[in-house]
């Protein structure tokens, strides 16, 4: 099997470097698991969120009292426009 030539991996740079920003504005979450055994949730922001696993549960359990409370600040919080 030949090397690729340079015209080759250039344009094969331009494709994976093209991919890269669309994933990155397509709005898409991803989960991953950490090194150290947590959960990642890539997408939310410029960093992920990471959370070992009973973070994540009392989160999850804490989602009805959360919602509630972010209708009743909505007013103080600083929206993006979508």
């Amino acid at each position: 099997m030949s090397e690729p030539s340079y015209d080759e991996l250039k344009a094969r740079l331009a494709e994976l470097e093209k991919q890269a920003d669309t994933k990155k504005r397509s709005g898409n979450l991803e989960m991953r698991v950490s090194e150290k055994g947590g959960v990642s949730v890539y997408g939310l922001g410029r960093f992920p969120v990471t959370l070992y696993y009973e973070q994540w549960k009392r989160l999850l359990a804490l989602a009805p009292d959360l919602e509630i409370f972010l209708e009743e600040n909505k007013g103080k919080l600083k929206l993006k426009e979508v």
